[in-house]
């Protein structure tokens, strides 16, 4: 059993200014919960309880988004609106969470590595709160879990992406396991479509092994001179210790308004049945 979860939630979310100039975007809500909690949530159903949050200045909200706030609480005791805590009282109750600083944004790669500290030597899930997921029938942190139970090595998820948005993502390519599952043997951070090795993207779903921090460690700046998990997965790759997984379900990229649109219009319907 995976029992911890990493959360990489230090940038700045700049696609959001200035609504982010003050509020972490990991915070920017949909519908009823931010985007924080959803992720916290999918976790949580894969069977992690420690969550684990690489946070930066300003993020102070995510800490006490996962406390009790015992003046609100007071205020409505009794009321019908006691009920809309239940979601986030449920997390409070059944997990615990720690939280480091990121003191420099210098890439996914090093906000894990800067985690090692909360994480330990064991393996473990990392969530990027901007994708969020809906899985079916659960959710793709627990159809993950299941993939890394059966291969015992880092498993990412990963979509199909049309040709002109290769660019914007780490592709992989390998050989197909089965319908749903890759073993890589390639992968390329942010290629041209010609020059990558498919058309299948990582996503902000992964679980990784504990030796991703060994690697991490002496991975050098890569793509914008940020260090990139993807170097770091490539050397597990090249000793076919990456799987890849087509999850079932749908990704928002609530990192663009026009994701975070997609995603707000797809819960209120599902709020409205």
């Amino acid at each position: 059993m995976i029992d911890k979860c990493l959360f990489p939630a230090a940038g700045y979310g700049t696609r959001f200014l200035p609504a982010t100039k003050v509020m972490p975007k990991e915070m920017l809500p949909i519908l009823d919960r931010p985007l924080i909690q959803y992720g916290v949530e999918e976790a949580f159903e894969a069977g992690m309880t420690q969550m684990a949050m690489v946070t930066g200045r300003g993020k102070r909200a995510l800490e006490d988004h996962f406390d009790v706030n015992y003046e609100l609480e007071h205020q409505i005791r009794g009321t019908k609106k006691e009920s809309l805590l239940a979601s986030i009282d449920r997390l409070i109750e059944h997990c615990t969470f720690s939280y480091t600083r990121q003191l420099e944004m210098l890439g996914l790669g090093h906000a894990i590595l800067t985690g090692e500290r909360l994480i330990g030597h064991e393996p473990f899930g990392v969530v990027l709160a901007d994708d969020l997921c809906v899985g079916s029938p659960v959710g793709i942190m627990a159809q993950m879990a299941t993939i890394y139970e059966r291969h015992q090595c880092s498993v990412i998820a990963v979509e199909e992406v049309p040709e002109h948005d290769i660019h914007k993502y780490g592709i992989i390519g390998g050989t197909p396991i089965d319908d749903d599952v890759i073993r890589v043997t390639d992968m390329v951070e942010k290629p041209s479509a010609e020059d990558a090795p498919g058309n299948l993207a990582i996503i902000g779903r992964y679980i990784l092994t504990p030796d991703i921090f060994d690697i991490l460690r002496h991975t050098p700046p890569g793509t914008g001179g940020e260090i990139q998990i993807t170097d770091a997965l490539r050397e597990q790759a090249e000793q076919g210790k990456v799987i890849a997984y087509r999850f079932k379900g749908r990704r928002f990229d609530c990192g663009s308004p026009s994701g975070f649109v997609a995603a707000t219009n797809h819960f209120y319907h599902l709020s409205t049945r």
